[in-house]
């Protein structure tokens, strides 16, 4: 009669079955992307005006977010020799699911970029200009002091221009925050991103609260300090949140003071980034805009091409 040793045949049996379930994983169907609908095709704008704006960022060593988050607005912007610029580098210290922006350790601030900055803002002869960085979680100030740096040597050359900043939450920090607001700039802006429920899945290294926290801040500076500052957030739709979802950050950030707010459709950068839920329509993104009014921002801005800086200038003079 056949003999075999039952302890082999148990692990060959446990072997087997584990190969088999590492083979599922591998060979797991890859979730479809959803077809866009026709309302997010853009038209393209004329390359020339945009090269122009491209040379001149490369020559002063810049970045935009333009770029680094493969903005749907880019051509539109560009067109308009407008653009977005992004300090601190192109790497950033988060992981963010649904950010393009490149992952890792950040090189040295450039002490050279506030003044290049000025110099692109004047160039490019902008009457709004718009900064926004990096996460630089490995700074002890978190950026703030390069901040403020910036938007003061931007106003020096360029008096007429409206500054606005769209920071990050320096981890809670009270005295990173101030760093910027004593720069007094006219517009700050903070994203939430999305709403509360689903921040660990697309934020993992931010707080909600925190977030709600620094905007309650900023307001507070704005109502004792600077009267004609104002405050600003956005989010993306189409992450997983429901409608009314978005009507209940709306009502956390009107308790946080905010002045205006935008609201724009998610589209994944690329594959490895968080896929996207779902389309909203139009129609939704026009409820949301007259609700969000009757709360009583100044302006809501919201639509699928919506981003915090697209009609930036207009948010803000529609506002006053």
């Amino acid at each position: 009669m056949l003999e075999y040793d039952l302890t082999s045949h148990r692990h060959l049996l446990r072997f087997m079955i584990g190969e088999k379930v590492l083979i599922q994983k591998f060979v797991k169907k890859k979730k479809e992307r959803l077809p866009k609908p026709d309302w997010l095709k853009i038209k393209l704008g004329d390359p020339r005006n945009q090269n122009a704006v491209l040379e001149l960022i490369e020559g002063l060593n810049l970045h935009t977010v333009c770029q680094e988050a493969r903005c749907p607005n880019i051509f539109e912007c560009w067109t308009d020799k407008t653009a977005t610029f992004m300090l601190g580098g192109d790497t950033c210290t988060r992981h963010c699911g649904f950010c393009a922006v490149n992952k890792g350790k950040p090189m040295d601030l450039d002490p050279l970029e506030p003044t290049h900055v000025a110099e692109a803002v004047k160039h490019l002869d902008l009457k709004h200009a718009v900064i926004t960085s990096v996460n630089r979680d490995d700074l002890a100030d978190g950026g703030s002091i390069h901040w403020a740096e910036t938007i003061t040597t931007v106003r020096a050359l360029n008096p007429e221009c409206k500054v606005e900043v769209l920071i990050p939450d320096f981890n809670g920090d009270e005295q990173a925050l101030n760093n910027v607001l004593v720069a007094r700039p006219d517009v700050l802006n903070h994203n939430t991103e999305t709403i509360a429920r689903l921040y660990r899945r697309v934020r993992p290294d931010a707080v909600y609260d925190q977030s709600m926290e620094l905007l309650t801040r900023a307001g507070y500076y704005r109502d004792t300090q600077m009267p004609s500052m104002k405050t600003k957030s956005g989010i993306m739709a189409g992450l997983g949140e429901t409608f009314e979802e978005v009507i209940d950050l709306m009502r956390d950030l009107r308790r946080a003071s905010c002045d205006i707010m935008t609201i724009g459709q998610y589209l994944q950068p690329y594959e490895k980034r968080l896929p996207v839920e779902r389309y909203v329509t139009p129609e939704e993104f026009a409820e949301w805009k007259a609700i969000g009014e009757a709360m009583g921002f100044k302006h809501v801005e919201s639509s699928p091409l919506t981003r915090s800086s697209y009609h930036a200038r207009q948010q803000t003079e529609s506002g006053t």
